[in-house]
């Protein structure tokens, strides 16, 4: 099969085209016929040799795909030789065949693309596990996306805003923030013009939000514990302003401030799985009402990964970056 290999880390131009085994379905697992692969943060990360693949996963970027069953065990997910799925990997989705845990596996909603398919996993796993989880947002409650913008950040608002919770984002630009609102943020930020802390402060009456799902951290950290509610969670899912941050630790025990966070990949099949079917049961029928909606920025064939990756490390598109396989 083709994929697309890391030839030594480094910039994008290290990606290149590649012949590969075709793998082969180890026992729970299903053998998927790519049609399309996500494009995400940590596959830049890994191309630069800042995030390794676990052990036992392929050495190929790629942790989102959409596509054909082939092969496998298909009935350990509830799937039949021949459904299209999207479906979360632990690696290997730059290629024409991957492997994946059939309990990982999610039905492409109706009337959406592979393309469009290709875009849901790796952000619907990360915002439920983080957001809903971890952030534990419950009804009533306010959330602030930083990065609105982002694959992740599309996700969340329009995630939160379908369950009924109140959402706030920051991006960098003004018509980043438009679409930021038009996908269901109440108000958007442009961190480069206006202070976030303070606006969000001011939008909430002075109480600040529930939960913060932050990919930044560095010197926002302070500044996201001032505009957190009392008994409010800031949780990391990225790093990408700096892994230090200067905490004011009081404010924790004063007002029961809770700092967490996580990365997806290294956790277990099992946790993986019951992810898929809370995904299943709480957002997929809001997919399939029509209430949550693909947003793509841009796609590009397989053999262009590399342009892919440097229009992700630009951080110049709104919504997913999709390689078409």
């Amino acid at each position: 099969m083709r994929a697309i290999e890391i030839t030594q880390p480094g910039p994008a131009d290290v990606l290149a085209v590649c012949t590969r085994p075709q793998p082969q379905p180890r026992p729970g697992e299903v053998l998927i016929r790519v049609a399309a692969a996500g494009v995400n943060r940590p596959d830049v990360l890994q191309r630069l040799g800042l995030y390794r693949a676990p052990a036992e996963a392929s050495d190929l970027p790629g942790l989102e795909v959409a596509g054909t069953i082939v092969a496998g065990d298909a009935q350990a997910g509830g799937f039949s030789i021949g459904d299209r799925v999207c479906a979360l990997t632990a690696g290997g989705g730059y290629a024409e065949y991957v492997c994946a845990p059939a309990t990982h596996c999610l039905p492409v909603p109706q009337n959406w693309s592979d393309v469009q398919a290709a875009s849901l996993p790796e952000a619907c796993f990360t915002v439920w596990s983080n957001v809903f989880e971890r952030g534990r947002l419950r009804p009533g409650e306010t959330l602030l996306v930083q990065g609105g913008s982002s694959g992740i950040g599309v996700t969340a608002i329009q995630i939160a805003r379908a369950l009924g919770r109140r959402v706030f984002a920051t991006a960098g630009s003004d018509e980043k923030c438009r679409a930021c609102e038009q996908l269901g943020a109440e108000r958007a930020i442009n961190y480069r013009t206006a202070d976030f802390a303070a606006e969000v402060r001011r939008l909430t009456g002075g109480r600040g939000v529930d939960v913060i799902l932050d990919m930044v951290g560095g010197d926002y950290v302070p500044r996201e514990i001032t505009c957190l509610a009392d008994d409010g969670r800031l949780v990391f899912i990225g790093l990408l302003g700096g892994a230090q941050a200067q905490v004011p630790l009081a404010q924790l025990l004063l007002r029961r401030l809770t700092l967490t966070g996580s990365t997806l990949r290294p956790r277990s099949v099992s946790y993986k799985t019951e992810l898929a079917r809370a995904l299943r049961q709480h957002v997929w029928p809001l997919i399939e009402a029509g209430r949550i909606r693909p947003v793509i920025h841009a796609t590009f064939a397989l053999e262009r990964a590399a342009d892919a990756h440097r229009l992700m490390e630009s951080s110049a598109h709104i919504g997913k970056i999709v390689l078409t396989v």
